[in-house]
């Protein structure tokens, strides 16, 4: 984890694969898909280049009203959100904020520690899946 709680890991598919990948392995996980949202389409509409970059936002209220229930400045970063973008070189990224970072910057307490401890492993899933071609 990066010292300001992103993670970004490499994908071994394009952007485009990767975000279909992640959209529907979240889905599959019964998490529900608030919005993808296309940084690069958005560029081109205002007539600038950007390479791919896409958001998606997603989440499940079992997992995230808990957390907001203890300390609701969190739910400014809830639901979950994941950034898939490509580098100058054309290597293709995916990155999200770490849950636990998340618990810290917002000061949850102990009790939360399940709650936060689920919301990790569910992202590692879903990110794993979406990146790895094993």
């Amino acid at each position: 984890m990066a010292a300001d709680g992103l993670t970004t890991l490499r994908s071994s598919y394009g952007p485009g694969d990767t975000m279909n990948r992640l959209e529907a392995e979240v889905k599959a996980r019964g998490m529900t898909v608030f919005a993808r949202i296309d940084h690069a389409a958005g560029a081109t509409g205002a007539g600038l280049l950007l390479r791919p970059t896409e958001v998606l936002v997603f989440g499940n209220a079992k997992g995230g009203t808990p957390l907001m229930q203890s300390v609701q400045t969190i739910g400014i970063d809830l639901p979950l959100k994941a950034l898939v973008w490509q580098d100058a070189s054309g290597v293709t990224w995916l990155s999200y904020n770490d849950p636990a970072w998340l618990a810290q910057r917002h000061g949850l307490a102990g009790e939360t520690s399940t709650a936060i401890g689920n919301l990790s492993a569910a992202l590692a899933a879903v990110t794993k899946a979406a990146i790895s071609s094993s």
